[in-house]
């Protein structure tokens, strides 16, 4: 049974197959799957917690039967003794049983917290990937920018500079220790196709690092020395 057709099922049918697939040793291994797959895991956890909840509270009236039994029987002398051992093996029975599909049922339930905890981490990992993938975008649109400042020789406002400081500035984990690596970095490495060197590209390169060598990571309108202001300076122009 897969994920979709045990979704269809009522929620009758639903308890019994997740009953039925509870104890490890008795489970199927493809409907299992289907009671943990994101689609239907909430639901069997629900299954889980309601039928722990019955169990509890059967076990808990049982017990306050027998205690008021017990103090009927004692009450009635010798015969009301031998009435209380007569039933008292079926009673410890019964509450063997009971105790051991409680147990199976709580088991159970923690697997399925196991199997939350994975369908967690895949979903985060993907998220993650995705945002990686958005980032890897982004640094190779602003290294294009860049590029093609570099290649027409136009003047670089401030903003571009600021923009392009960011390839430097912001960082992502990598490897097994997470070394924080730049974007500059990344997109030398990791995200940027390797291409033949050809004069024309090393001219670019050159020239795009001048630009991030400028002083201050300055626009060059921006950057110079002020002019001087002349008050009175004896020549009497005025």
């Amino acid at each position: 049974m897969d994920a979709q057709q045990l979704a269809a099922l009522d929620d009758g049918a639903y308890e019994v197959i997740a009953k039925d697939n509870a104890h490890p040793p008795a489970r199927d291994p493809e409907t299992w799957a289907a009671l943990v797959h994101s689609m239907n895991i909430n639901r069997t956890r629900e299954a889980y917690t309601t039928m722990l909840a019955r169990t509890a509270a059967t076990m808990k009236y049982r017990k306050s039967e027998r205690d008021v039994f017990q103090q009927e029987c004692l009450a009635r002398g010798e015969a009301g003794r031998r009435e209380w051992f007569a039933t008292r093996l079926e009673y410890e029975n019964w509450r063997r049983r009971a105790g051991n599909f409680h147990q199976t049922m709580q088991k159970a339930l923690a697997d399925v917290g196991r199997a939350q905890k994975t369908i967690n981490r895949s979903a985060n990992h993907q998220v993650a990937q995705d945002h990686r993938e958005r980032l890897r975008e982004l640094s190779l649109a602003i290294s294009r920018h860049q590029a093609e400042h570099a290649r027409s020789g136009g003047i670089a406002e401030q903003c571009d500079y600021e923009l392009w400081r960011l390839l430097d500035q912001i960082t992502v984990p990598i490897g097994p220790a997470n070394e924080p690596t730049t974007l500059r970095t990344m997109l030398d490495i990791y995200w940027t196709d390797v291409e033949p060197v050809t004069a024309q590209r090393a001219a670019e390169d050159r020239a795009e690092a001048m630009m991030r060598e400028a002083p201050g990571g300055q626009s060059s309108r921006f950057a110079g020395t002020p002019r001087a202001r002349h008050v009175d300076n004896g020549k009497r122009l005025a």
